[in-house]
């Protein structure tokens, strides 16, 4: 496995850095990447950003609004936050966070620090959740990637994030605050992030030992042409949120799910899905086949029966999609 260092903490840069590795560098090697970012949130692929944040504490504070390539909810990142990533290639399509959350939770155990993986896709600790973990598959080619709350300012995470009302209930709990915690207060012996980032390099080269790489002065061109053209965009971080006459939303396991359309003439004339779920597949590919259908439970049902929608959205079924469509 190679170890590629990054030591920048612009959003923009970093998650077109991983980007780049994801699409140019792990076509035969597994690659690592530990990396902060400085205070800003990170925005899931299909969610509507305006709805996803507190937008004037968020303009006070200069924090930085950036889309990310994977599924899953919005998340605030700063100093104290620590994000991991693996790249694998020749991996199966299939979603598993397990593999990827498992040598976390053994690293953290070692520490005294008693954690485990619950729901989709969190690690908690004492119930609270101290990472969030999403992935990105194409090509062969598997992304996994998390935060991990070790001192991060959870005042700051509580103002920047607007959690759905449901998504709260649907784990039983009552804010954004009290569903977050630090790893820092739970350390058997007490270290700063640099030494935990150390210590969690050497836990994750235990299994296979790591290369120690660094990007040429080409390649780091390439990033920030890429960071400047797509991760700055305003069409990226903010995207289309088209005005429409139904919006029809739903949480199920695989995450929340909201559907914009417009209906002209008894037709589908325009379709947008937003949402914290995951998927292997661009979700615009099933917008663009919805658009023009007749709207009607039964043409729905029978276009979704075409395609594999679980591709599309994740511990999500056919029959949750169509229902939530008409």
């Amino acid at each position: 496995m190679i170890y590629l260092r990054n030591n920048g903490t612009d959003p923009h840069y970093n998650l077109a850095f991983e980007e780049y590795v994801f699409q140019n560098l792990c076509k035969d090697d597994s690659v690592l990447l530990l990396w902060q970012n400085e205070p800003s949130v990170i925005i899931g692929r299909h969610q509507n950003t305006i709805e996803e944040i507190n937008r004037d504490f968020v303009s006070a504070r200069s924090i930085h609004v950036v889309r990310r390539i994977t599924g899953g909810g919005a998340v605030y990142h700063d100093w104290g936050n620590l994000n991991y990533s693996f790249l694998i290639p020749e991996a199966k399509a299939d979603l598993d966070f397990t593999t990827f959350t498992e040598p976390l939770v053994k690293a953290l155990g070692a520490l005294g620090v008693e954690a485990e993986q619950t729901g989709r896709n969190d690690v908690t600790v004492d119930g609270k959740k101290i990472s969030g973990n999403a992935q990105h598959y194409q090509n062969g080619i598997l992304l996994h990637h998390g935060t991990i709350l070790f001192d991060s300012d959870l005042e700051c995470v509580k103002k920047t994030l607007q959690v759905k009302p449901e998504k709260i209930q649907s784990k039983g709990i009552k804010s954004v605050r009290s569903r977050v915690t630090n790893i820092r207060p739970y350390l058997k012996e007490d270290m700063t992030l640099s030494a935990f980032k150390a210590y969690l390099l050497k836990a994750f080269s235990q299994k296979e030992g790591l290369r120690e790489h660094v990007l040429s002065g080409l390649m780091e061109r390439e990033v920030r042409r890429l960071a400047d053209e797509k991760y700055r965009s305003h069409d990226w971080n903010y995207g289309y949120s088209p005005k429409c006459s139904l919006t029809r939303s739903g949480y199920f396991e695989g995450g929340f799910v909201e559907v914009r359309l417009n209906v002209e003439a008894g037709k589908i004339t325009e379709l947008k899905i937003f949402g914290d779920y995951f998927s292997l597949r661009d979700t615009r590919e099933l917008e663009q086949m919805l658009i023009g259908l007749e709207y009607s439970r039964s043409a729905v049902s029978e276009l979704l029966n075409t395609v594999n929608v679980s591709e599309y959205f994740k511990g999500i079924s056919p029959e949750q999609v169509g229902a939530l469509i008409v």
